[in-house]
């Protein structure tokens, strides 16, 4: 562990709600991950950055549990989850909205909205998730891959919002979207920090990235090579920008 990631991490007070140390993940032969460590604190949005290839996407997976082979912990609230099938995962109160939205094609939006278990009390009502994305309203009875890229990610995040899980994965949710869409997305993962939502975010927008996060993990080559909260990613935005080849 480098200097920078110690001191961060040891300047944090109390229990992370996701602390992940040692861990290594392979997709058949291929060795992605080597010994991640990376914590996350409630209310927190921490956004791990990388170039293509990095292992951020993995990390993800990895929390979720939808890796085939991974060693190392993984603790969400204090829970060891290493060896928990994806569906007891998301019953600590883990939801994950990956990178292809996973929009069910024959399902219309309120159809994709109310399709998954509530895994914990909390969950935001239908109701709750239109007002959050109004654009949606409009489109309740469109299949979901009749949507634009825009409504398609405001209904993936909807969706894992009616679960109850207050630790959300998010994989690339600016992607491809228009700038006013991408505003919109940022104001939403705003939001639910103040309802008290801990995110972690999978994001190549860096720019995107320094309007909702409050610390950073980059990634190279499947480890964690620096950590960075918002004042310090701020100072050394340029020695950054060209490390993630920006």
């Amino acid at each position: 562990m480098s200097d920078a990631i110690a001191t961060t991490t040891a300047a944090r007070a109390g229990d992370p709600m996701l602390a992940i140390s040692g861990l290594q993940a392979w997709y058949g032969e291929s060795h992605v991950l080597h010994g991640v460590d990376v914590d996350v604190y409630p209310g927190e949005v921490v956004t791990l950055l990388g170039r293509n290839g990095a292992g951020k996407s993995t990390t993800l997976r990895s929390i979720m549990g939808i890796v085939p082979r991974r060693t190392g912990s993984i603790r969400i609230e204090g829970q060891e989850s290493i060896g928990l099938r994806p569906h007891r995962i998301a019953r600590c109160g883990v939801a994950f909205c990956p990178e292809d939205r996973g929009i069910y094609a024959t399902l219309d939006v309120v159809e994709n909205l109310e399709l998954p278990p509530r895994v914990r009390q909390g969950g935001m009502s239908t109701e709750q998730v239109l007002q959050l994305f109004p654009n949606l309203r409009e489109r309740l009875r469109s299949a979901g891959t009749k949507l634009s890229g825009g409504e398609q990610q405001m209904l993936a995040i909807g969706r894992i919002l009616r679960t109850g899980a207050h630790l959300l994965l998010l994989d690339e949710p600016t992607e491809g979207l228009a700038p006013s869409i991408v505003s919109q997305i940022g104001g939403t993962i705003r939001k639910l920090k103040e309802q008290g939502y801990t995110i972690l975010l999978v994001e190549q927008n860096v720019r995107f990235a320094m309007t909702v996060s409050d610390r950073y993990f980059i990634l190279d080559q499947g480890q964690v090579v620096e950590s960075h909260d918002r004042d310090s990613f701020e100072r050394n935005f340029d020695t950054l920008m060209a490390r993630l080849g920006v």
